[in-house]
């Protein structure tokens, strides 16, 4: 195939190859029955339940439909693969190639590259949200087939070992058949947390090294001096964090015993990833000093480390006589294994951190370079120093986050208890509650008694935060996060985190504040919370500890939910803008935690176009980001794919650092039309939420009952069991609303907002139109919101709605949804002079291949939520187990649409 060919015809030949192997599987364990339901066009079945195939139909359209996008995983990574073998390397959006060969055409020199580079701190963050439906045995299996699809690309196979290849997916598909596919039983935060350090300590570590060596290596093609990519202190930082054990809003079983041991289990597990690259590296460094000299500095370490360790330190270097650098490396690990089994007594026989050890691999990688040695530095030290300073002994940073709400009930507990007159800190005003706090602070004397019981909020904070500095007297803040205040409203939010620090001894360490700004409410006060807070003195006299720089985290999730995908978008980058301007003027750097999820509703989509969408000079050094439920198996679970998704956000943000440094005028754009736009669409959207009788329709039309019985994530759907849209979780709203193919949370508004414009300020819209293929942010939130319109499904939308037995009401809603989804869809195309048909011909190619298959499965749905919903108390056996083929659906229309969470 041309390099110019479109990946399309790939895609449709691998996708006939896997479903010939399912389909023989099928074939051969006698399920016949489903072989002609997977070979069968769909369309033609009726949903009358005589006519429909038996319950195996819930199974083998959910495999189904998850082979389908392993296929195109696989596919979209062979396609970047070929560009690499035709020497069009820098045509791969999002990769370091394309990056180098930009900056190399704009005479960036090569050390201002390598500085940047440098700059650049990425912190992934691990979370459990509710929409990873499948089991943690059907992502390894998920695996297992990636490698065998990998396998097949390779055209020196013989003909007999294509076939073995073949026969072992076959026998793959079979395991998998007989596998089940959702959790029976509830997860529970073990589970997760079991699932989380399993990419952290056995998927990231190689994805790192893949995503370094990509970087190496597109240095290097790109013609430039290959000797300056050899350092790992020039590489991009990368810290991976977790909010698994650690994420306590309104998750009523993060206890501090949990946070307690996800910290030991995270250091447990990295210091045995660390002791095995070791074992690795002594492996490997297999130099005679027969043969080449021995450098004093090495000599001179291995004999004051050997003293130190005395016994033990003496025994290692017996081993190796004439291998000083082996010798070197097994005092490390004797060292290393002090450090594991905690045998503390004298300082120089363990490590404290693992900052020294970093310091004895560059001694070791110095020795190696200024004798020589620069392949065996390259080639065994690099890996091991950049997996030290990935992961220390830590793993993880675990961040610890709580409601605000939970803080103000705590407060009000302690006054109480302590003979407060006037306790009820929850109702005060926020000019009374800074008063108070700051004559707290300021006064310096504890108002807590650690034999004291508070009350239930309280002593959940207290505990936790005793936990966090019991870990930190022990072991250092490593491992520790951010404390993230989820509803961040005031400045008093925060100012009650730092008396709570100061009352548990955790005000002098390094562990940030962070505001978690949620509503479009919170994101337009966000700017003034931020610079009231740079400005308190107790900021003030942490910022050295802080190195001048305060994280800030944006909730995408919530404030879509609370004013739709336009206005939450478009507050979100006004907000980045003002809050980076605040930081400024206080002399502090801000980075943004952003807090997306896996669909476009949620932040989701490619991370270069993410990227790239962000205003200019809002992207700092330090670039924060969750990964969650769903995503982190989609994103992380297939290698090459991991290297991709890592790679782009390095680069990326390293793409930012530069720009940042150009000093550029920054571009004209129409911010006033797009502010506009998005009232427009603010106020249509909370019309139709605020329109009587919405809640009810909403519970009718979608699934949301099921999600709130569901047993796919150890965390309630709701935040305090009030059955509200305000309570609800955002996860669970846009969960819902995607299954039942109306998708509103990704697009309603826009159709109106565009309307209203091209009517009222037509040169405005022209205006628009113009921006909308080189203004990077817009022409980004049009294609996600065009993405959300075409996933859309007129036809089932309406069986969803008809759900809601209130004609009425429900042809209220119906013809303000219809009519919003032709604007829109008719307006984006109006933008782009050109059908989306034409556009987005991958997209209809991906539905082509999964529409008439989703169209029995929502039939299913919607027959069973019938019954489910009609059942009585008297009848608990018997919805349970409906409850169960229901999620079951849930977890086949997720397969089937994709990023639905």
């Amino acid at each position: 195939m041309s390099i110019v060919d479109s990946p399309l015809k790939k895609i449709s030949d691998d996708r006939r190859f896997i479903i010939a192997c399912y389909t023989e599987m099928l074939s051969r364990i006698n399920e016949n029955e489903v072989v002609s339901l997977i070979n069968t066009d769909l369309q033609v079945i009726s949903a009358e339940e005589d006519k429909l195939p038996n319950e195996k139909t819930i199974q083998s359209l959910s495999i189904y439909f998850q082979l389908i996008t392993l296929v195109e995983e696989n596919a979209a990574t062979q396609y970047r693969r070929r560009l690499e073998d035709q020497d069009q390397i820098t045509s791969m959006r999002g990769s370091w190639a394309e990056a180098l060969n930009l900056w190399k055409n704009a005479n960036v020199s090569e050390d201002e590259m390598l500085t940047a580079i440098a700059e650049t701190h990425l912190i992934p963050v691990l979370t459990a949200h509710p929409t990873e439906a499948k089991r943690i045995t059907v992502i390894e299996i998920h695996r297992e087939l990636y490698l065998l699809l990998v396998q097949k690309e390779n055209t020196s196979l013989s003909k007999i070992e294509q076939a073995v290849n073949r026969e072992n997916i076959i026998n793959l598909l079979e395991r998998w058949w007989r596998t089940g596919e959702i959790y029976l039983e509830k997860p529970d935060i073990k589970d997760e947390r079991t699932n989380a350090i399993h990419y952290l300590s056995k998927v990231f570590p190689v994805v790192l090294k893949n995503a370094d060596n990509q970087l190496k290596s597109s240095w290097v093609t790109l013609g430039l001096n290959p000797n300056k990519i050899k350092n790992p202190d020039l590489f991009p930082k990368i810290s991976f964090g977790s909010w698994v054990g650690g994420d306590r809003d309104g998750h009523p079983f993060v206890s501090a015993l949990v946070t307690k041991e996800t910290l030991l289990l995270h250091r447990k597990n990295a210091l045995a990833l660390l002791r095995e690259e070791l074992i690795t590296l002594v492996k490997k460094l297999s130099i005679s000093a027969i043969s080449n000299p021995v450098p004093f500095e090495l000599s001179e370490a291995i004999n004051q480390k050997a003293k130190s360790l005395g016994e033990i330190g003496q025994k290692a270097i017996e081993r190796n006589h004439y291998e000083p650098w082996r010798q070197f490396v097994n005092l490390i690990i004797c060292q290393f294994d002090n450090t594991i089994s905690e045998n503390f007594a004298d300082s120089k026989t363990y490590y404290k951190s693992s900052k020294a050890l970093e310091e004895d691999l560059k001694l070791l990688r110095d020795v190696l370079l200024n004798n020589g040695l620069k392949s065996l530095a390259e080639d065994v030290v690099f890996s091991v120093e950049r997996s030290v300073k990935t992961f220390g002994f830590h793993l993880a940073k675990l961040d610890i986050r709580q409601n605000s709400a939970f803080h103000d009930k705590a407060i009000t507990q302690i006054l109480q208890a302590n003979g407060e007159k006037e306790f009820d800190f929850e109702n005060w005003n926020e000019e009374k509650r800074v008063h108070y706090l700051n004559h707290l602070l300021e006064k310096n004397s504890p108002i807590i008694d650690v034999t004291v019981s508070y009350g239930i909020e309280a002593d959940a904070v207290l505990d936790c935060y005793s936990v966090v500095r019991q870990h930190i007297n022990r072991y250092g803040t490593g491992g520790i996060g951010s404390f993230i205040i989820s509803m961040t409203r005031n400045l008093s939010d925060l100012l009650v985190v730092y008396l709570l620090m100061r009352e548990t001894q955790l005000l002098n360490t390094d562990i940030r504040v962070v505001p978690l700004l949620e509503t479009i409410e919170d994101l337009y006060n966000g700017p003034q919370i931020l610079d009231s807070f740079l400005k308190h003195p107790i900021t003030q006299s942490r910022a050295k500890k802080m190195a001048h720089k305060q994280e800030v985290m944006l909730g995408y999730s919530d404030s879509n939910k609370d004013g739709g995908t336009i206005a939450s978008k478009w507050n979100l980058y006004k907000a980045e803008i003002a809050l980076s301007e605040v930081g400024r003027k206080n002399s502090t750097e801000i980075y943004f935690f952003h807090g997306t999820g896996g669909t476009i509703s949620r932040g989701g989509g490619k991370y270069h176009r993410f990227l790239e969408s962000m205003p200019e000079n809002t992207v700092c050094g330090t670039f924060k980001i969750t990964v969650q439920g769903e995503s982190v198996a989609q994103l992380f679970g297939n290698p090459m794919t991991a290297k991709y998704n890592l790679s782009a956000l390095s680069s990326g943000v390293v793409r930012h650092v530069i720009e940042n440094k150009s000093k550029a005028e920054a571009p004209k754009y129409p911010i006033e039309t797009l502010e506009f736009l998005a009232q427009k669409s603010f106020e249509h959207y909370k019309n139709l939420i605020e329109t009587p009788g919405f809640i009810n329709f909403y519970s009718t039309a979608t699934c949301i009952d099921v999600l709130e019985n569901s047993k796919i994530g150890s965390r309630p759907a709701r935040r305090t069991g009030t059955r509200t849209l305000k309570d609800l979780r955002a996860i669970p709203w846009v969960f819902s609303w995607n299954l039942s193919r109306i998708s509103l949370t990704g697009w309603y508004g826009l159709g109106e907002a565009l309307k209203t414009l091209k009517e009222e300020k037509p040169e405005e819209y022209n205006l628009l139109k113009q921006s909308a293929n080189h203004w990077k942010f817009f022409k980004f939130l049009m294609i996600q919101t065009e993405t959300n319109l075409i996933l859309s499904n007129l036809e089932m939308m309406k069986q969803y709605a008809a759900l809601d037995e209130d004609v009425v009401e429900r042809d209220l809603f119906m013809n303000k949804l219809l009519a919003d989804h032709q604007n829109g869809f008719e307006l984006v195309e109006e933008l782009f002079h050109e059908p989306a048909s034409i556009r987005r011909n991958a997209q209809y190619d991906n539905l082509k291949w999964r529409n008439d298959k989703l169209f029995v499965l929502h039939q299913l749905h919607i027959k069973y939520l019938k019954i489910w919903r009609s059942m009585d108390d008297e009848h608990q056996l018997e919805k349970s187990k409906l409850l169960n083929k229901l999620l079951s659906l849930t977890n086949a229309l997720s397969s089937g649409l994709k990023n639905t969470g």
